[in-house]
């Protein structure tokens, strides 16, 4: 029986970033589909979450993915500049938001025509892993675009063509990610049952074994 997971993912999310190495892995190894399904961010999603949030919550986030990163081995830089523009020290969010609705429109386009998975990893790792200031600037974005198989340039061509259709799909992938169970990213949904954060993955995998998945031939 064929294995198929659903992946919201958020290129804002430093979780999603560091999910991805292990999630690449095992779709490389075992006989199952990611299908990956980008959502807008939390704080594009409910401007107000970052305001309410506990005064240590954002210290404690920096520290948590910098020893993960550590642990995994896995550079990590929070992004210069940030996917979504927010005022650090009232937590606002700004309603023009210059980066974050390409990316993700970008990143719908790039599943809905080749490999999404590897094209997220690609552009996670130039905008998370501390080497490139200035992502969004030159060919950086192309680059990564390229490594994974893709012409950024027609890429944008398919969301200027239609990007209500681009807005539309990620809402409705916002929709699907609160049906399978939660509203966090990033989530693997398998067979109507969530899995959320970074150290669920192998918890998704354990289930998916469970259900017969095999490694690939």
């Amino acid at each position: 029986m064929p294995h198929s997971v659903d992946l919201f993912w958020s290129f804002r999310s430093p979780y999603s970033y560091l999910a991805l190495p292990r999630i690449c892995e095992i779709r490389n190894t075992y006989d199952v589909t990611v299908n990956v399904r980008p959502v807008y961010p939390i704080a594009v999603r409910n401007p107000g979450f970052f305001k309410a949030a506990h005064p240590l919550w954002i210290d404690y986030l920096m520290t948590d993915i910098a020893r993960i990163g550590e642990m995994k081995g896995i550079p990590i830089s929070w992004p210069r500049p940030d996917p979504v523009k927010m005022n650090r020290e009232t937590r606002e969010i700004p309603r023009e938001q210059p980066y974050i609705h390409r990316l993700t429109h970008l990143g719908v386009a790039a599943a809905e025509t080749g490999d999404g998975l590897a094209f997220i990893d690609e552009v996670s790792r130039l905008i998370w892993n501390g080497e490139t200031r200035g992502w969004q600037e030159g060919d950086h974005l192309a680059n990564a675009a390229a490594k994974a198989g893709f012409d950024l340039a027609a890429l944008d061509r398919l969301i200027a063509a239609d990007e209500d259709r681009y807005i539309a799909k990620v809402e409705a992938n916002q929709a699907a990610l609160e049906a399978a169970g939660h509203w966090g990213v990033p989530t693997l949904a398998y067979r109507n049952e969530a899995f959320f954060g970074q150290d669920r993955v192998d918890v998704c995998l354990w289930r998916m074994q469970q259900n017969g998945l095999t490694r690939r031939g």
